[in-house]
């Protein structure tokens, strides 16, 4: 098995250790391979540890090094825990990356407020406590940086207006935290915001959710949805040198699609993906005989079709 081929220096993060919260899974898996492939001692932490142990187990056989570790991001007291653990076996925590959470798709009026809550306590409260416990334990003294993975919702999020609530209040807390935390030895806190990713995370929607996204990709510019590696390398450039100067940002990874307003019906300016797909990055080894390297038998088949339909556009870039 080759190893992970990032577009980066290989000894980019040689020093670094980094610490990826949800790191068993999806991007938050794509991510941790690639810092590790970059020379990170990366932690991936989350609640199922048979995720942790698997991706673990990957990153070690191409060479990586890899730590797992167990949190409820809900909880502060187990996060000050895990900061604390991780500087004591590892000797420092340099990088920090949110991306655990999650969120469940229902319209407004629809939506319970214990649904609201909860989505809100993982999503904001949960990444508050990682940052704080990284603060507190490592980063006030020494500096690091800090990137959380959020979503596009700059005009709004219909059906889920829950994460849209928790991911606008993530971005404005980084904003603040880049500016109360960029004097103690240059923090640095930024996000990135994905548009849609075909990801493994899509196991997670009913089939008929996956049939209405696979029908939307004419709406970015790009002409097709986002790969796991491309969210992967946008984490990474902000926690490199590169971007030693950005902070507080939030970054869209959207190919665009949230700039469109176009129709798809009888519209002469809808985007025509078969002729004008903008060429993916795949750091994963298969590249594209298997662009996003996520298909699994377990998935809902609705799934499955929609990353047979992106291989195959794939194979003719």
């Amino acid at each position: 098995m080759s190893g992970y081929r990032s577009i980066f220096n290989k000894d980019l993060f040689k020093d670094e250790v980094a610490l990826v919260t949800g790191g068993g899974t999806g991007i938050g898996r794509c991510i941790a391979h690639e810092l590790a492939s970059l020379g990170a001692t990366v932690i991936i932490a989350a609640r199922k540890m048979d995720q942790l142990t698997a991706t673990a187990e990957e990153i070690r056989k191409l060479g990586g090094k890899c730590d797992t570790m167990q949190i409820n991001i809900r909880d502060p007291e187990k996060a000050q825990e895990l900061v604390k653990a991780i500087v004591a076996k590892h000797g420092k925590l340099t990088c920090l990356v949110n991306n655990a959470g999650g969120q469940f798709m229902s319209p407004a009026s629809m939506l319970s407020t214990k649904g609201f809550a909860t989505v809100v306590d993982l999503n904001l409260n949960g990444t508050f406590n990682m940052c704080k416990a990284a603060f507190d334990n490592y980063m006030s003294e020494h500096g690091g940086k800090i990137v959380t993975i959020v979503a596009e919702c700059r005009n709004g999020f219909p059906r889920m207006v829950h994460t849209g609530a928790a991911r606008s209040g993530i971005i404005n807390m980084t904003k603040t935290l880049a500016v109360e935390w960029g004097p103690y030895n240059g923090i640095r806190v930024n996000c990135v915001a994905p548009g849609t990713i075909v990801s493994s995370g899509m196991k997670n929607y009913p089939p008929d959710v996956v049939e209405m996204i696979s029908d939307y990709d004419w709406m970015s510019p790009s002409g097709r949805y986002g790969t796991e590696s491309e969210i992967a390398a946008s984490v990474v450039f902000l926690l490199s040198p590169a971007a030693s100067y950005i902070n507080g940002v939030n970054l869209a990874v959207d190919g665009g699609s949230s700039l469109s307003k176009g129709f798809p019906e009888g519209h002469d300016l809808a985007f025509n993906p078969e002729g004008s797909m903008i060429p993916a990055y795949v750091g994963w080894p298969e590249g594209k005989d298997n662009v996003h390297n996520i298909k699994h038998v377990d998935a809902p088949p609705k799934v499955n079709a929609l990353l047979d339909k992106y291989k195959k556009k794939a194979s003719k870039l």
